[in-house]
């Protein structure tokens, strides 16, 4: 271990190939909030995922107080949230004055894991995406039906939807999170910020991809996402005017663009440019990207099948994921040391890793918001670890990971 190694977690596979398009921001002028590049690449994805219409913006984050804005969730309001996800995916709730309910994560069957068996067959493999059982549990019992509105019975507040994450790009049973929300008349915000390129193979939505089978899909393009713009984020929805209304809200509410007349509050929200067009290239390597993903998951797994103490989680079946980030549970009583000391050691020879977001509603911003039966979260918040993953992983980096996870084990 005399040198130190170099494997971060998750970087941007860049090429420069690109740079053509760069120059020619450069030389027209346009590199801020208008330009050719911003449409190609909205046409681009919104061809890749099979809808009609995207919207580029200047965040994921964005993308999602966008969602809630345009879907109508105000001050008093309710949406229910996974508390395992990144808080970027929440706050947005508040920003539009309402306050999220909190469901549990899925449960699993690994090392050291919960002993309950799945009772959610789509995720039967494990993952930490959104618990469904949780979820219908807690609309029919905490809640009542009143006049078609969704009440909580402990605040008194309506219930307006369910924003609902694919956590790692692992996909949400859909057919089973649509189902639940017809039947409460709950709008659906599908965050696939992680999720670009997952699709579904089997059921009603075979074909589809995350992000436009809920009312609004948004997608994150930040550096350590599986394609990216530096920053940026694009919306897709199943109805247009709510697209249309995401747009003139992006772009200031600007109802004359001439004489500067805004009819109501807008954002700055808008991609740029420059942005763009290294968007219309990374959205052609995107399948590369998750061949690579998927090869290296692989080489991952067949290996640390061999190391007792850790389990490579899997993903859904069902589904075609784009293995954004592989997780590893850690079993410190098999291992010999627990997560927080494996990361620590990996991290200390040059491999970036890291552990599962804090729960959300341990965030100290939403320790006063409901949380229901938080049960299977604080297993994973605790033994869960990040492995580098980045589309560019080499298989020799992938050696080196496993052989110092082979080497800390005591």
């Amino acid at each position: 271990m005399s040198q130190k190694e170099n494997i971060p977690l998750s970087v941007p596979n860049l090429s420069k190939d690109i740079l053509p398009n760069i120059e020619e921001t450069i030389e027209s002028g346009w590199v801020s909030t208008g330009g050719k590049f911003i449409d190609q690449f909205e046409e681009k994805l919104a061809d890749y995922v099979g809808v009609d219409q995207a919207v580029s913006c200047q965040s994921g984050t964005a993308g999602l107080h966008l969602a809630m804005r345009v879907l109508g969730i105000g001050p008093g309001d309710e949406v229910i949230a996974p508390t395992v996800t990144f808080i970027a995916a929440v706050n947005p709730i508040r920003y539009m004055g309402a306050e999220p309910v909190f469901i549990d994560c899925d449960s699993d069957d690994g090392p050291a894991g919960p002993s309950a068996e799945p009772t959610n067959a789509f995720t039967n493999e494990g993952s930490v995406n959104m618990d469904l059982d949780k979820l219908e549990e807690f609309l029919e019992n905490e809640c009542e039906l009143t006049d078609g509105r969704v009440i909580n019975k402990s605040s008194g507040r309506e219930i307006k939807a369910i924003n609902i994450v694919h956590v790692f790009g692992n996909p949400v049973n859909m057919e089973r999170l649509i189902d639940i929300a017809r039947e409460y008349g709950l709008k659906v915000i599908e965050d696939a910020t992680e999720a670009l390129g997952s699709y579904y193979t089997e059921g009603r939505y075979a074909g589809r991809y995350c992000g436009t089978i809920g009312d609004i899909g948004v997608y994150s393009f930040n550096a350590n996402k599986i394609i990216t713009t530096g920053g940026g984020g694009m919306i897709v929805a199943r109805e247009s005017d709510l697209l249309e209304e995401a747009k003139f809200l992006s772009t200031q509410a600007k109802s004359d663009r001439l004489y500067y007349r805004h009819d109501e509050v807008g954002y700055n929200y808008r991609m740029t440019n420059i942005q763009a067009a290294f968007g219309t290239d990374q959205i052609d390597r995107l399948e590369g990207f998750i061949a690579t993903k998927i090869e290296n998951y692989r080489r991952y797994k067949e290996a640390i099948a061999e190391i007792d103490g850790l389990e490579l989680m899997a993903f859904n079946e069902g589904c075609r994921p784009n293995h954004w980030f592989y997780s590893v549970l850690v079993d410190p009583d098999l291992y010999g040391i627990d997560r927080d000391e494996l990361l620590q050691e990996l991290n200390a020879v040059g491999i970036q890793t890291r552990p599962l977001w804090g729960l959300i509603h341990q965030q100290k911003p939403y320790l006063d918001c409901q949380a229901y039966r938080i049960e299977q979260a604080p297993y994973y918040q605790q033994n869960l670890i990040n492995l580098p993953c980045s589309s560019n992983l080499t298989a020799e980096q992938v050696k080196t990971v496993v052989r110092y996870l082979r080497e800390f084990k005591s």
